[in-house]
């Protein structure tokens, strides 16, 4: 079944994470056509229609991933029958074993397909893998400027240690599934909550002071916010300083201390 009669234009790729790169093919067309996997996004699923007017249809990989090119461009001017247009990335590759490539679209095609040069930020080129691996290094600084929009993930919260609010300081601890994270630490962010962007100082890794266990949490700087259920999204604005261990938890109560003042700081 068609997607949309009206729809002239494409632009297709994974789109994980909008970034710069992305918004630069979207600008070209009427609606994108988003290849999706599964799991280590940038920007998963739905949400990537948060960072774009267009329209956005989405093909899931293993539907599609055994198509010859000629198959899948059969199916393009099946669901899009009004098609004139593609506009892909230099680096597309598409059918069975990534035979396709921006070329074969060109040769197949009976229409205008736009092959876009790569596109670079400060001599760095922009591709989901290189913010994801600046994301790793806890360079979000890069990953921000790359994306051309400051990193976001969310998460449901969900029950605690308990630990933070009586011995350190209270904190929303975060389930958050699909996204890539940065690295283990702790980072100036911001959290909303009820529609709300609330400074905060945020901690993601293993609790190596204490139980060792995973945890994403967040405190909100402005003070107690009382009980919050449900979804909760946080952005992250800077790197603070790595995880470490600490002998006590007074020396790490000490340390918390000075990561929201740094963080305070950053936040203005």
């Amino acid at each position: 079944m068609a997607y949309n009669n009206t729809i002239q234009s494409i632009a297709i790729g994974s789109f994980d994470g909008m970034h710069i790169a992305h918004q630069t093919l979207a600008g070209k067309v009427d609606a994108l056509v988003i290849i999706e996997r599964n799991g280590g996004y940038l920007t998963s699923g739905y949400k990537r229609a948060n960072f774009t007017s267009k329209v956005c249809c989405f093909y899931h990989f293993d539907v599609i991933k055994d198509l010859t090119p000629e198959a899948f461009i059969d199916k393009l001017q099946t669901d899009f029958p009004s098609l004139e247009t593609i506009v892909v990335g230099y680096d597309f590759a598409f059918g069975k074993d990534k035979s396709g490539s921006g070329k074969t679209l060109q040769r197949l095609f009976d229409g205008k397909v736009e092959i876009v040069h790569e596109v670079g930020v400060e001599g760095v080129a922009v591709h989901s893998r290189t913010i994801k691996a600046y994301l790793r290094e806890g360079n979000i600084a890069m990953a921000n400027k790359l994306l051309g929009r400051t990193y976001s993930i969310d998460g449901m919260v969900v029950a605690g240690q308990g630990l933070g609010k009586k011995e350190l300081v209270p904190t929303l601890n975060l389930n958050v599934k699909e996204y890539q994270l940065p690295l283990e630490g702790v980072y100036a962010t911001r959290t909303k909550i009820k529609g709300e962007w609330l400074d905060s100082v945020s901690f993601l890794g293993h609790r190596v002071t204490t139980d060792d266990s995973f945890a994403v949490e967040t405190h909100i700087l402005s003070g107690d916010i009382g009980e919050v259920e449900g979804k909760v999204e946080m952005m992250f604005i800077d790197f603070l300083r790595a995880n470490k261990k600490f002998e006590s938890l007074e020396a790490l109560k000490e340390q918390i201390g000075q990561d929201i003042a740094k963080a305070k700081e950053v936040l203005g």
